[in-house]
């Protein structure tokens, strides 16, 4: 008779094919959590230097633009017909003829100064979509200015991971 309680105390305490269905079946969901969990930061994270990323460019790009602006002897002109790109012509303050020009081919901007050109961004990283410059004429009261506004995004990033960022400012002119 004790055998058989010890027979059966013995086959009592296995575990059963359901009990390990149901714990396999637990880490897996924890597993699957954790992973999108991890996935969904790393995304986040990537976005968010890339947004950083493109913001430094175009606080950059907007930095020389607003200094050659403000130091220019003259602005000849920022007036364009509807089809040509954006564009400003200058004289810079060393009296050579410069422009800041958006390019829609190659998504960057780029100051010209005679035969020397130099994009202002770098276009691994950041596309400018859409540049624009407005010149007003000073008053009797109020300064000259030039509003210039830029929109860019990552090179990088696509879809929704690419989110556009603008920086645009007011640059006022010296009294020509």
């Amino acid at each position: 008779m004790e055998d058989r309680k010890f027979i059966k105390w013995k086959i009592q305490r296995g575990i059963s094919l359901i009990e390990i269905l149901v714990a396999v079946t637990i880490f897996a969901a924890l597993g699957i959590l954790i992973t999108r969990s991890v996935a969904l930061t790393l995304q986040g994270s990537k976005k968010s230097e890339a947004m950083v990323a493109v913001r430094e460019n175009l606080d950059y790009s907007m930095s020389v633009i607003e200094r050659q602006i403000r130091n220019a002897n003259s602005i000849s002109g920022c007036t364009i017909p509807p089809t040509a790109l954006p564009r400003i012509d200058f004289v810079d303050q060393y009296g050579r003829q410069a422009d800041f020009l958006w390019n829609s081919t190659s998504f960057t901007i780029a100051s010209e100064s005679g035969i020397i050109s130099t994009r202002l961004i770098s276009p691994e990283v950041v596309k400018i979509t859409s540049a624009t410059f407005t010149c007003a004429a000073g008053t009797a009261t109020n300064q000259p200015y030039v509003d210039v506004t830029l929109k860019g995004q990552s090179a990088t990033l696509t879809g929704s991971q690419s989110s556009p960022e603008t920086v645009n400012t007011r640059i006022y002119l010296r009294n020509y």
